[in-house]
């Protein structure tokens, strides 16, 4: 298929996931949450074979760690859409999938090249953390505590990437990961305080949205951009 087939494909199951989401009865199992539950690992699934379709790719290196990486996503999605509370298990997939994405970008960038960066987005985690402290339950302090640090060392880490690389040739590539970076980090902060702190309103668009478009930027940053298949 296409790219532009691809990204079709992608947003319809995307947006069928939103949909579904949110005319879903809680504590209901209608036609609304099927659609939920078929559409979401769908859309990442997709995401998942354009990235590993890619083609030239940065390095196979980079696209094998950003595969596997969106490989556990897909768990995580699975995990966490269950009828059940599956909360722990999704955020254990979802920490090994951000370690293999950390694993991606620092195989052709050292970590930590640009320390600002890195330091910005601890600093973001941990503000943001103390935030939620008071509503997070004891039970989820260190699960949450060594999620936080692993996805913000994730995202300094791309941020840091796209500053040290932005003269040479994988300045586009490096880009497109920071910004899927940054977006994890949106869409995971909107799910925690949509979890934890307070209701926001339509939390299923602005949560999935911000995902799926963090795994699409991701997706697209395996691509060289600098050479033509």
């Amino acid at each position: 298929m296409a790219p532009r087939g691809i990204n079709v494909v992608i947003a319809l199951a995307a947006i069928a996931t939103i949909v579904g989401a949110t005319y879903g009865e809680p504590g209901t199992v209608d036609g609304w949450h099927w659609l939920h539950w078929l559409c979401k690992p769908l859309a990442t699934a997709v995401i998942l074979w354009s990235a590993w379709s890619a083609s030239p790719p940065v390095s196979a290196t980079y696209r094998r760690w950003i595969a596997i990486g969106m490989v556990f996503s897909l768990a995580g999605d699975i995990f966490l859409m269950l009828p059940v509370d599956a909360f722990v298990p999704g955020l254990v997939a979802f920490l090994i999938g951000h370690l293999c994405f950390l694993r991606a970008l620092t195989s052709d960038t050292r970590f930590a090249a640009v320390p600002l960066a890195l330091l910005a987005c601890v600093a973001y985690g941990v503000l943001n953390l103390w935030a939620l402290w008071p509503s997070l339950p004891g039970a989820l302090h260190v699960p949450v505590v060594v999620y936080v640090a692993v996805l913000t060392c994730m995202a300094g880490q791309a941020v840091a990437r796209a500053l040290w690389r932005a003269h040479d040739a994988l300045a586009g590539p490096a880009l497109w990961a920071a910004g899927g970076a940054l977006l994890f980090v949106l869409s995971d902060t909107l799910l925690a305080w949509n979890r934890f702190r307070l209701a926001i309103p339509l939390s299923a668009l602005w949560i999935l949205a911000t995902y799926y478009a963090a795994l699409w930027c991701l997706a697209h940053s395996v691509r060289d951009m600098g050479r033509h298949p």
